[in-house]
């Protein structure tokens, strides 16, 4: 993808972040029940469609996706009516393929298109922003949507596609600018996508100081590459720790649909209290 400049992160970011809060705690409920909701969760870096062979296939994508019967997914790489993917809006024919609402961030135009981020959800997504980050080798956003459980609670989900230089400059100022959204939610969240960064890093150590990582097993945790997976660079995380029961996530084996290997997690969100 074509370079660009840095910009400096707008001073209306944690307003945004305030207002979306604000709204998820608002929002009547319609149903509330003392159960505990069992969330399937996925992370998927689509590459739009190309897989590691260089085919456009993006019903190959969708049956990926269909294997894994997720909840929620967060999408990476998404392509909406660009020229390389056929002037496809992906997120949303992913979504209809599928039977699940959807909401698109977009990074930045692309080939008579946009290029960015994607969720979706077996349950209604009531509301999404994207929020402009620090940019890098790209523009970056982080897409947060809110969804409303069968149960009625909010849940916010925020997907990532965070900077893929070695230095990892642009991701810190990336990740950095994120936390100060997260820190202002009031609802329950999902964080989730391809950070470009491994365990140990400064970037993950910002995540793992306020949110759970759902983990894999340490015999198959890298995802990528999906043909010679060498790295772990997707994750899951949850927060707040409270709100949650303990759950699990594993790296699925699959080496043509992309050049990623798709995370999928199991998790409870915890019953209201």
């Amino acid at each position: 993808m074509p370079p660009s400049r840095a910009t400096r992160v707008p001073t209306s970011l944690l307003l945004l972040a305030a207002l979306f809060s604000a709204a998820a705690c608002a929002a009547p409920a319609t149903v509330v029940t003392t159960r505990e909701t069992p969330l399937r969760i996925a992370s998927y870096n689509i590459r739009h469609g190309r897989g590691s062979d260089d085919a456009l296939d993006l019903a190959r994508t969708a049956n990926v996706l269909r294997t894994l019967t997720p909840d929620i997914v967060g999408l990476q790489e998404v392509d909406d009516r660009v020229e390389r993917s056929g002037r496809v809006n992906e997120a949303d024919w992913l979504g209809r393929s599928l039977g699940m609402q959807h909401a698109f961030g977009a990074f930045m135009p692309y080939q008579g298109g946009e290029y960015g981020l994607a969720i979706l959800s077996r349950y209604p997504i009531e509301s999404h922003t994207a929020i402009r980050l620090p940019d890098g080798n790209e523009p970056r956003v982080a897409l947060l949507a809110r969804v409303r459980l069968p149960d009625g609670r909010p849940l916010a989900v925020v997907n990532v596609h965070f900077d893929w230089v070695k230095d990892d400059g642009f991701r810190f100022a990336q990740a950095t600018a994120l936390t100060r959204v997260l820190d202002t939610l009031s609802v329950p969240y999902v964080l989730l996508g391809d950070f470009n960064d491994e365990p140990g890093s400064r970037t993950l150590s910002l995540f793992e100081a306020r949110a759970t990582e759902l983990k894999k097993p340490r015999d198959d945790h890298f995802t990528f590459s999906s043909t010679e997976p060498v790295k772990e660079i997707d994750f899951v995380f949850v927060a707040p720790a409270a709100a949650w029961g303990p759950g699990t996530a594993k790296a699925v084996t699959e080496r043509l649909a992309s050049d990623h290997r798709p995370v999928i997690a199991t998790v409870v969100l915890r019953a209201p209290r």
